[in-house]
């Protein structure tokens, strides 16, 4: 099952929305793992204020705003396979 990561930061009003967003298009279909930039030192020196940003894997698929279209080309990936 493919797995979603959101880079977020606790009170981002745009994390929340992406999330929100986000989890109906997953429900069984994908994971989802947040990431709370602000629990590594390397995290926040990779996004500082950029955020939230949602990669699969090592590719980034949108930051800011859910690319609703961007999410369902990932997930049809695995389903073509």
């Amino acid at each position: 099952m493919r797995e979603f990561v959101v880079y977020s930061r606790r009170g981002c009003h745009l994390c929340e929305i992406m999330l929100e967003e986000l989890e109906p298009l997953c429900r069984g279909r994908a994971r989802i793992q947040v990431r709370d930039i602000d629990t590594r030192e390397e995290w926040i020196k990779s996004f500082g204020k950029v955020v939230p940003v949602l990669y699969s894997g090592e590719e980034e698929i949108c930051r800011f705003h859910l690319e609703r279209q961007a999410v369902l080309d990932e997930m049809s990936r695995d389903e073509s396979s």
